[in-house]
C-alpha cells in the first residue's frame, strides 16, 4: 500500500486559488482547524466552502479567504451565530443559504454522480426562489412538483479524524460523524488531519469498521495533527473549548481584537497555538458540554 503521509503545509500547497471546499465536521465537533488555520496564514484566496459551519467558516471569512459560501448554518452552538460570519455576511459575502438537509442532499447527490435528487425541502419557502434551483415532477402516478436539488461537487475536502495509518485508512470515534463520508465521495480529493497516526494493526479494523467512515482509495493525503481540531471537539479524545471560544467570538468587535487574535492565535505554528491556548492539560481538562 502507498504511504499518503503528508504536511498540513503540503496539504495548503496542494489547494489552489478559486478552488470548491468542503469542510467537513459539524458546528463545534471535528472540524480540521489546524488546516483552517494554516489555509489562512497562506496566500490563497477566492475560496468556495462548502459547509456546516462554526469556526471554520468564521475564520477563513475574517482573513478574507472566501468568493462564497455555501452552508445550512454557521453556528458555535452555544453562540449561536458565529460573529465573523456575520461581519462578512453584512459586508456582502456572497453565499449560497440552504436547508441543513438540502446540503445534505446535495453532497450526496455529488457523492453517488447524480446530477441531482429531487426533495420536498424548500419547497414553499424563499431557498427555493434562488436561481440554481429547477422543480421536476415526479414520473409516477402522484405527478408530484418536487425541488430538484443539485449535486455540490468539490475539488477537494478537508477532514479530521481521531486515526489513520499511513495508506489512509481512519477511524472517526465520535458518535456524530455526520455528513464526512459524503464529502468524501463528493471530493475529487480528500486530505485528512489526524489526532494520531499508527500502524494499520492498531486501528483494528475487524472491530471498528463502523468507525471507518470511507475507503482509503478516496484519500489523498494524510496529516498529523494533534489537538487538530481544537477549540471544536475531537470526542472522545477531547471535548470543545467554550472559553476559548468566546474569546474567538469577542475578537470580532473590531479590526483591533482580530489583528491581536490573529497574531496570538493564527500567525504561529501548531506547538505554539497549543500553548496559548493553555497547552494539552487544559484541552483536556474542558468538560463534556450540555446542548
Amino acid at each position: 500500500m502507498s504511504d499518503k503521509t503528508t504536511s498540513i503545509e503540503q496539504i495548503v500547497g496542494a489547494l489552489a486559488d478559486g478552488m470548491t471546499i468542503g469542510i467537513g465536521g459539524w458546528a463545534t465537533r471535528r472540524k480540521p482547524m489546524a488546516l483552517v488555520r494554516a489555509i489562512a496564514r497562506s496566500a490563497l484566496r477566492d475560496l468556495t466552502v462548502v459547509s456546516y459551519g462554526g469556526p471554520d467558516v468564521g475564520i477563513l471569512a475574517a482573513a478574507g479567504k472566501l468568493r462564497r459560501l455555501v452552508f445550512g448554518f454557521v453556528s458555535l452552538d452555544h453562540i449561536p451565530l458565529d460573529p465573523h460570519f456575520r461581519a462578512a455576511r453584512q459586508a456582502g459575502l456572497p453565499v449560497w443559504e440552504l436547508d441543513e438537509g438540502m446540503l445534505h442532499w446535495g453532497l450526496r447527490a455529488a457523492a453517488m454522480r447524480l446530477p441531482f435528487l429531487p426533495t420536498r425541502a424548500g419547497l414553499g419557502t424563499d431557498i427555493a426562489r434562488q436561481p440554481e434551483f429547477r422543480t421536476i415532477t415526479s414520473p409516477y402516478d402522484d405527478a408530484e412538483a418536487l425541488l430538484a436539488m443539485p449535486a455540490i461537487h468539490l475539488d477537494a475536502a478537508l477532514l479530521h479524524v481521531h486515526r489513520a495509518d499511513r495508506a489512509g485508512n481512519t477511524l472517526t470515534l465520535s458518535p456524530d460523524p455526520f455528513f464526512d463520508a459524503l464529502m468524501a465521495r463528493a471530493a475529487r480529493q480528500v486530505f485528512v488531519t489526524t489526532e494520531q497516526l499508527v500502524d494499520t494493526a492498531a486501528l483494528d479494523m475487524q472491530a471498528n469498521a463502523r468507525c471507518n467512515l470511507f475507503e482509503r482509495a478516496l484519500v489523498t493525503g494524510v496529516a498529523l495533527a494533534p489537538y487538530g481540531a481544537h477549540p471544536t471537539s475531537a470526542a472522545p479524545d477531547y471535548q470543545l473549548d467554550l472559553p476559548y471560544l468566546k474569546t474567538y467570538a469577542a475578537a470580532a468587535a473590531d479590526p483591533a481584537s482580530w489583528h491581536a487574535y490573529r497574531s496570538r492565535f493564527i500567525d504561529v505554528s501548531s506547538e505554539d497555538y497549543l500553548c496559548a491556548v493553555g497547552g494539552a492539560s487544559s484541552v483536556h481538562a474542558q468538560p463534556v458540554p450540555a446542548y
